[in-house]
């Protein structure tokens, strides 16, 4: 690590120029100045990821063109040390200045992308810092191309230079994306914040009611922590074909959006459970977080058991606030949290992986599934959000209806992020819970670190509800596979565990040609014939193509035990569990 200079000099100074000679190839062009750093050498580095999305991306392999001078324009040595790592012989001078290219060219919320009608870049990927000097502030200049006419960041604007921005320290800039070309930007205040929403590559999206529904669900996150700690928030939303996902910031979020899908009542319903997601994230993670999810290390993973708790608990809240907001009646909610149970349940990587390991293993697990991760993962957005569930009921019980989840973060906001100015420890977030609720929360939080089976009815059944497996007491026989058909092909895309499939030894990748010597049609339909008439026990004899060779197998074929799960109203519920379903459910 390198040394700041001592006080005989004035406090360094770091700005960034950003332009785009190239933008239909893909490239921008940064400038980094250093004033004021009087060391033999500079080391700077470039983030192998960005805090949110829990991968090392190695963003570092989309830098070229590394060159630094001297405030004359004299060539300064540079080598790069390290992956992420260039020095800079800079021999005591005054004034570097680094200039590099990256290229982007990837679609999605973590990653630039830059061509000739606009750039979105995540400055994680995009602006290097000086090794030790996390903390320094710094600022930035867009240069757009002359047909680019807007720049939407969170960032905060130098008042007296164009396209000039300001951070206070690396943390904040590397939380700050920014888009720069010719985006829709409309304006809404809510909360008492300032919301810009820049609607990039357009849409049939209605502007009067975005502006309205985004600040229903501003409003109703607001009224759950009591306080919105920004003055102004950036939703940059790409619209795209066919698109999805979503990132936090500090005070602005990136959003993916099909750009014909407003007008379609469910896909509109779905953008905006992820702009409540997102949203809520604003204090969920953003500023109340594990204490191992900051400060940040942009060099190596940052490990936490804790996803399950700030994704799980804001996966559960995005859709209870669309029922607070009306944008989901009583059946679409509950159906919801079914949908959410299904998919652990039938998932034989829940009976595998604990939710706190899936946490600690998102760096090398979620964001990089496989063939085999259903049978050997979980999801912390979806099993953590059933989690949450179960404590907001089991506090709703315990109070009688006084308290609930919400009060839970609103205090942990204030204990933690308020008050201490720190991250929690697991069992910090347990005690408080344990403190709001009056009874112990053991059963959940171990339930996080263990794979036993979740008694869901024990917390639904207290506030008037239960879950039913509607596939109970069916036999249907399964093969244990999934396909997909393509030019005639049926290819098998992944074995479930546990099943005849599993045991028989049929692979993904394997072509299905005959099933019981008869040749499958052309979209598969003959498998699901002899499926349709078998029974559990029936052997089957299944022709594949495995790299080029024809092989048979022997299939046993077992019983299908997946579940149809459904929360449905409890038979004979008292006044007092009606009661708390009431409060749960409701719209205030």
């Amino acid at each position: 690590m390198t040394t700041v200079a001592t006080s005989a000099f004035a406090a360094p100074r770091i700005h960034f120029e950003v332009s785009f000679k190239e933008p239909q190839a893909h490239y921008a062009e940064i400038k980094m100045e250093i004033s004021d750093l009087r060391q033999d050498y500079i080391d700077v580095k470039m983030p192998v990821w960005t805090p949110g999305s829990y991968l090392v991306r190695e963003y570092a392999k989309h830098v070229e063109s590394v060159e630094a001078c001297d405030a004359d324009g004299a060539y300064l040595p540079v080598q790069k040390i390290s992956k992420n790592t260039w020095r800079i012989a800079s021999n005591k001078n005054s004034s570097v200045t680094l200039s590099y290219r990256i290229y982007g060219f990837e679609v999605s919320v973590r990653t630039n992308f830059i061509d000739d009608t606009h750039a979105f870049l995540s400055p994680a990927a995009t602006f290097m810092y000086v090794d030790g000097m996390i903390d320094h502030p710094a600022t930035v200049t867009v240069i757009p191309p002359a047909a680019w006419s807007t720049i939407s960041t969170g960032l905060e604007p130098v008042s007296d230079k164009p396209n000039t921005f300001h951070a206070a320290d690396f943390d904040i800039l590397f939380d700050s994306p920014i888009e720069v070309g010719n985006q829709d930007v409309f304006t809404f205040e809510a909360a008492g914040v300032h919301h810009e929403i820049a609607m990039v590559g357009g849409g049939n999206y209605d502007k009067e009611r975005l502006k309205t529904d985004c600040a229903t669900i501003v409003e109703e996150a607001t009224r759950i922590f009591g306080v919105n700690p920004n003055k102004r928030y950036v939703f940059i939303v790409h619209n795209y074909q066919s698109g999805g996902g979503g990132l936090e910031h500090l005070n602005s979020t990136v959003l993916g959006a099909s750009r014909n899908g407003y007008q379609n009542e469910r896909s509109y319903v779905g953008f905006l459970g992820l702009v409540a997601h997102e949203y809520f994230h604003l204090w969920h993670v953003k500023r109340l977080r594990p204490i191992a999810l900051g400060p940040f290390d942009y060099d190596a993973e940052n490990y936490t058991t804790s996803l399950w708790i700030m994704e799980g608990f804001t996966a559960y809240f995005d859709n209870l606030l669309l029922r607070r907001c009306d944008f989901l009646n009583e059946s679409n909610y509950l159906q919801a949290l079914s949908t959410d149970i299904n998919t652990v349940e039938n998932r034989a990587g829940n009976k595998v992986q604990p939710v706190a390991l899936a946490s600690f293993d998102a760096w090398i697990k979620y964001y990089r599934p496989d063939e085999n991760s259903a049978n050997t993962s979980v999801s912390y957005y979806n099993k953590g959000a059933l989690l949450a569930m179960l404590l907001d009921l089991k506090i709703l019980a315990a109070t009688q209806g006084q308290k609930r989840l919400d009060d839970v973060l609103k205090m942990a906001y204030n204990e933690f992020y308020v008050k201490k100015q720190r991250g929690f420890e697991e069992h910090e977030l347990q005690s408080l819970i344990e403190q709001v609720a009056g009874v112990p929360v053991a059963d959940i939080f171990k339930a996080a670190h263990t794979v036993e089976p979740l008694d869901y009815n024990s917390y639904l059944n207290a506030v008037g509800y239960e879950l039913v497996n509607l596939n109970d007491g069916r036999e249907q026989a399964d093969l244990g596979i999934t396909m997909s058909t393509n030019d005639g092909r049926t290819v098998v895309t992944g074995v479930n565990r546990g099943t005849g499939a599993w045991d028989g030894g049929i692979n993904v990748r394997d072509e299905i040609i005959a099933i019981n010597g008869e040749r499958l049609d052309a979209n598969g339909r003959e498998l699901n014939r002899v499926l349709q008439t078998a029974t559990i026990g029936d052997e089957l004899r299944v022709l594949v193509a495995r790299d080029g060779k024809i092989r048979e197998l022997k299939i046993t074929l077992g019983k299908d035990t997946k579940g149809a799960f459904s929360i449905l109203p409890l038979q004979n519920a008292s006044a007092a569990q009606e009661k708390l379903g009431k409060i749960w459910l409701s719209l205030d």
